[in-house]
């Protein structure tokens, strides 16, 4: 997954995320409706969290420094585990508290201002309108993770994903959509029976929504943060790659780590011919190491040792 197609998706999120905030909130001036504020600051925690993802993304762009020699790949992933983090507080715990406060409201007596009001419509308008909206952005993020998705489940795409920037909107606006349609409800159904409790209710739902989708994000960009290996596919081509250069008898380990979602760092212990001089063990080494990054593009740091293969019984103590 190129870092542009998933720049492409944040940017058509944040734009739709900016017009749809606007009309929620002056629909819940207009009506008061918990759920429409709700939704509301769901969609102002979407656009913040948009602009962290993109924040990130400059940042990895910085060179290796001496405090930080394998570079600022991983900006990305800290992006990504922030946003978990603002969705859950900016927006599931604020609106939980909202449909607290709108229970405490019924039981009190207090009258509902969403019924009183002759802006009625202006709740459902904006819905309608949001989905709309937020069913283009999520068109836009299908079709941009489509090429790295694969043949596999959009399940394990976004479980397995090194780039965060798709699986984040996708998870994000899979999130608006069930909001909006919880809101939806909220906001009908009180219209309907006259009862303000489905505002509550609809705007419990958005809290309870956002909670989850924020644990989901928050486990996967933990994953990445602490270190995650190369793709199983990735691990096997750099094994051959290593193993098919002339001179080498054995791969004897490999390690792989993402420092970021395009860099790849690899380490490895191989056997080789004996009886080699030391520049000719350099040699290897080095075509090696160009088999491999012409294989895997993402390769950006090799660390290469020669060893002699010991029986496996003593194998793990020579790593």
């Amino acid at each position: 997954m190129s870092h542009s197609s998933g720049k492409k998706a944040v940017l058509a999120a944040l734009g739709a995320n900016l017009a749809i905030a606007t009309m929620k909130l002056v629909a819940f001036a207009l009506t008061r409706a918990s759920s429409m504020l709700a939704e509301a600051i769901h969609s102002f925690a979407d656009c913040s969290n948009q602009l962290l993802l993109l924040m990130g993304a400059k940042s990895a762009q910085k060179k290796p420094d001496d405090l930080h020699p394998f570079g600022y790949g991983r900006e990305r992933y800290l992006s990504a585990f922030l946003v978990s983090i603002i969705l859950f507080t900016m927006g599931g715990i604020f609106a939980l508290y909202e449909a607290y406060r709108k229970v405490a409201e019924i039981r009190e007596g207090h009258p509902s201002q969403l019924l009183e009001s002759s802006w009625w419509w202006v709740p459902l308008a904006v819905l309608v309108g949001a989905m709309v909206a937020e069913s283009l952005s999520l068109r836009t993020a299908v079709k941009e993770s489509l090429p790295a998705k694969g043949s596999s489940s959009w399940f394990r795409f976004i479980h397995q994903a090194k780039s965060p920037e798709l699986p984040v909107i996708l998870l994000e606006d899979v999130a608006a959509l069930l909001g909006l349609i919880f809101a939806l409800i909220g906001v009908g159904m009180t219209l309907v029976t006259g009862w303000s409790g489905w505002d509550a209710i609809g705007t419990g739902l958005i809290g309870v929504l956002l909670i989850v989708v924020a644990f989901i994000l928050a486990a996967e960009t933990r994953s990445l943060l602490i270190g995650e290996s190369a793709s199983p596919k990735d691990i096997t081509a750099i094994a051959e790659a290593l193993t098919t250069t002339p001179g080498v008898l054995r791969l004897i380990h490999m390690r792989t780590i993402h420092l970021g979602p395009e860099e790849i760092m690899v380490a490895a212990k191989i056997d080789v011919e004996r009886n080699k001089e030391t520049a000719e063990v350099a040699a290897i080494l080095d075509l090696a190491e160009d088999r491999v990054r012409s294989t895997n593009s993402m390769v950006t740091l090799m660390y290469l040792e020669p060893d002699l293969y010991r029986n496996p019984n003593t194998e793990t103590h020579q790593e």
